[in-house]
């Protein structure tokens, strides 16, 4: 990857249905080689999945939590992380090193639709302890975003 691809990125990461010929006028570069990049990008793996990103509050969920959570066990980890999977309003779960073994981001409707999952992961086999917290605003979240400056 050289500065071009990451201003290509930059590119896709504000809107990723913007077209090769609006990246190319935005970059000066022609529209064939914007194109043949994104491609080599896609095909090396550095670019995933193209995806939308949703208003959770326009979907009725006004209440957003973080849950970090120990497994008793690590023989627990993939059934634990099975239901976690089929579980919708958890956005995210990550696998942490430290205290606990998880950090699951968790969007829900209502503080009392909250509380159901809080019970129903808190119950789930293996599970030891948790702590949550409640996220009163989001002031960032570019995590996928190619940090400016990189490759400049």
């Amino acid at each position: 990857m050289d500065a071009i691809d990451a201003k290509i990125l930059r590119c896709l990461s504000r809107n990723a249905r913007q077209k090769a010929s609006g990246i190319s006028q935005e970059i000066n570069l022609s529209v064939s080689a914007v194109i043949e990049r994104i491609h080599k990008m896609e095909d090396s793996g550095l670019i995933e999945r193209y995806t939308t990103v949703l208003n959770q509050k326009k979907l009725g969920n006004d209440i957003s939590a973080l849950m970090e959570l120990s497994l008793e066990h690590p023989k627990h980890y993939d059934a634990f992380v099975e239901k976690i999977m089929g579980i919708h309003n958890v956005v995210a779960c990550h696998y942490l090193t430290g205290d606990f073994d998880f950090m699951l981001q968790i969007v829900a409707s209502s503080s009392e639709a909250l509380e159901v999952l809080h019970r129903q992961i808190k119950s789930m086999e293996g599970v030891s302890s948790t702590r949550t917290h409640f996220v009163l605003k989001t002031v960032k979240d570019e995590a996928t975003l190619l940090p400016e400056g990189a490759y400049s």
